[in-house]
């Protein structure tokens, strides 16, 4: 019996290698990872209309959504959106629990420390709503003594404690700009502070509100971009290469003209 199983040996050697071979050239043709993805998941704000916000069917929908979609189509990538805190938002993305970040981002250098950012989509500004019966504020200084509603981790949350110092108490924090304007209405707050085109939205979507808007010239320009992680160039110049594309074929001045009429 030894030397019957001496004589096999060298065949079943010979067979077991075949299939390694075979097993290792079929791994090798296997593409990697990241070749094969085409899915993008999109860490995107559900409550800041007119750029995100969910609509009867809890669809995430906005001026962000269009735009995002416009440029996955150019560059052939899909996009899943994924409502997500603000607060936190670059975490998720740190994390890889998020691919790409849309939610009127602005671009700070605080924020590039940590993401790198698409070049610019939107400007806006800082703007005051305050109740229509109240006169007395005509400028940002005027808030000093009041207690102010800002969305918590956003640049209008940073403007005033600029204001008023980080751990004043008359700031009051809220999870969405939408809770702080609430609160204006209900006499919660004096003031809010927030992006132009939020207020101004619920402004229009809401008239029983009764607000009169207050604009500063000291608030600075921002400019909106979509975050990548941190040293993912590949992705981000196809983000930039399909931005372009969308601004250049006139898709951009549509989106643009759907959500804001005739003005960004």
């Amino acid at each position: 019996m030894r030397k019957m199983l001496t004589r096999y040996l060298p065949l079943c050697a010979l067979s077991f290698g075949l299939l390694a071979i075979g097993a290792c050239s079929k791994k090798e043709e296997m593409p990697t990872a990241a070749a094969k993805q085409t899915l993008y998941v999109v860490g995107v704000e559900s409550a800041y209309a007119p750029f995100s916000a969910e609509n009867e069917k809890k669809e995430v929908v906005g001026f962000d959504i269009d735009l995002m979609k416009a440029i996955a189509a150019k560059i052939g990538i899909e996009v899943k959106f994924i409502p997500t805190p603000f607060e936190g938002i670059f975490n998720f993305l740190a994390q890889g629990d998020r691919d790409l970040l849309i939610s009127a981002i602005t671009i700070t250098d605080e924020r590039k420390k940590t993401v790198d950012f698409s070049t610019p989509y939107f400007e806006a500004s800082q703007l005051i709503a305050v109740p229509q019966g109240n006169s007395a504020v005509k400028q940002f200084s005027d808030l000093k003594n009041l207690k102010i509603g800002v969305q918590s981790a956003t640049t209008g949350d940073e403007v005033v404690q600029n204001l008023v110092g980080k751990n004043n108490p008359s700031i009051k924090r809220f999870d969405s700009t939408t809770l702080a304007l609430k609160e204006l209405e209900s006499g919660g707050v004096d003031a809010v502070v927030a992006d132009d085109p939020v207020v101004r939205n619920y402004i229009t979507n809401n008239p029983s509100a009764s607000f009169r808007v207050v604009t500063d010239g000291g608030f600075p320009k921002e400019y909106y971009g979509i975050a990548v992680r941190k040293g993912n160039t590949e992705l981000l110049e196809k983000i930039n290469k399909g931005l372009a594309e969308v601004k250049a074929d006139g898709s951009f001045d549509k989106i643009n003209q759907k959500y804001f009429g005739n003005a960004k």
